[in-house]
């Protein structure tokens, strides 16, 4: 059996009559690494060394978020519950530290539903340690319940040494895996997600705004984190909604504040305006063929279970392409509705979206003269695939 690519020009056709009105020069950011998605349908709109880690600074903090968020979901936590300031917390993320904080008081108790507050609009360290130390008795605990939610939610390669983000040898993401974690608190925790975007808060009557520069902007952004560390310079993880869409981006390794924020307002400026979506396929409509050995027929038409709404370029809509890849030929009988293999969206050298594909239609074991005929002919062709 071989991996076996099949283009879908029926497809490219669809794409390119829809295209539209041509725009400017493709976009390229500032940024040493940027991932960039859709919302709605996961298509990846930018990428530039999206798998190269970095240090996360504040972050990780959106995956201690995940797991407080979690926990209330599963009912394991409430929002009214009230958490023990340690000295430890105090002196760590506290007012000693000179760290971003809540000022929460040594030895008070403060309620969860504060600490995500603080943790959050303030990105809070002291926050962080006191909810790791109430949920799992320690930082280093509570990080190995981070990372291990990490991997349950598909987060292969960030991890993490303890909830804040603060300096730590090992501690690791990619810009790919911080975009698709926004991704996740969006989609799992609707009901926690407007502490995001939250303008401001106050606690120990100390008032603080959110930390998030792209908030008071007018571009539809409502969340998510900021983080700087000397070692990889400044970072952002940000949501933002408009016109129907919704885009998340991480941009990392930036060289100041300033440059933060102008290359995340173009980025998500530029992903909103330069896409257009298009639904180029029925639910259960046929996409295209793929091989077939030893079967009544040498071809079987695939189709993708769900309509296939695509991320279309409009500057420069010959970027986009798609491919069927499965192991082929595919081996007779083949029952109707079997999965087959994959659709793949490209956006220049940018996988961008992927679907599976499944059998259009039946294709029942072939006669013993056609069993014969494609045994030959996979002798013969077989090795050029």
């Amino acid at each position: 059996m071989f991996r076996s690519v099949a283009t879908v020009a029926t497809l490219l056709l669809a794409i390119l009559v829809f295209a539209g009105p041509l725009w400017a020069a493709p976009f390229e950011s500032k940024a040493p690494r940027a991932f960039m998605i859709d919302a709605e349908t996961g298509a990846v709109l930018y990428s530039k060394n999206a798998d190269e880690l970095f240090p996360p600074a504040s972050l990780a903090k959106l995956m201690t978020m995940e797991i407080v968020f979690d926990a209330l979901k599963k009912g394991r936590l409430a929002l009214e519950e009230t958490f023990f300031v340690s000295e430890h917390a105090w002196r760590t993320g506290g007012a000693p530290s000179r760290t971003a904080t809540m000022f929460a008081a040594v030895k008070s108790s403060v309620p969860l539903e504060a600490l995500i507050k603080g943790a959050i609009v303030q990105s809070a360290n002291d926050a962080c340690i006191i909810i790791a130390e109430g949920m799992a008795g320690s930082e280093e605990n509570f990080a190995h319940l981070m990372t291990e939610r990490a991997r349950a939610i598909g987060l292969e390669k960030s991890t993490f040494v303890n909830p804040t983000g603060l300096p730590a040898e090992g501690q690791q993401v990619t810009a790919r895996e911080m975009t698709l974690l926004a991704r996740h608190l969006w989609r799992e925790y609707p009901e926690y997600y407007g502490y995001f975007s939250q303008p401001a808060f106050e606690w120990n009557g100390i008032f603080q705004r959110n930390r998030n520069p792209l908030l008071p902007l007018e571009i539809g952004a409502d969340g998510l984190k900021t983080g700087f560390t000397e070692a990889s310079g400044y970072a952002i993880t940000a949501s933002a909604a408009r016109q129907r869409r919704r885009l998340f981006v991480t941009l990392g390794g930036l060289a100041s504040e300033e440059e933060r924020v102008e290359e995340a307002r173009k980025i998500i400026d530029w992903g909103m305006r330069a896409f257009a979506k298009r639904e180029i396929l029925a639910a259960g409509e046929a996409i295209g063929e793929v091989n077939v050995y030893g079967g009544d027929k040498s071809r079987l038409a695939v189709r993708t279970a769900e309509s296939l709404t695509v991320l279309m370029p409009l500057d420069e809509p010959e970027r986009l392409s798609a491919r069927i890849v499965y192991q082929g030929p595919v081996p007779a009988p083949v029952e109707e509705g079997a999965e087959i293999g994959t659709l793949q969206i490209w956006l220049g050298d940018t996988l961008s979206q992927e679907a599976p594909l499944y059998a259009a239609e039946p294709v029942a074991k072939g006669t013993l003269r056609q069993r014969a005929v494609g045994a030959v002919g996979e002798l013969l062709l077989g090795w050029m695939r």
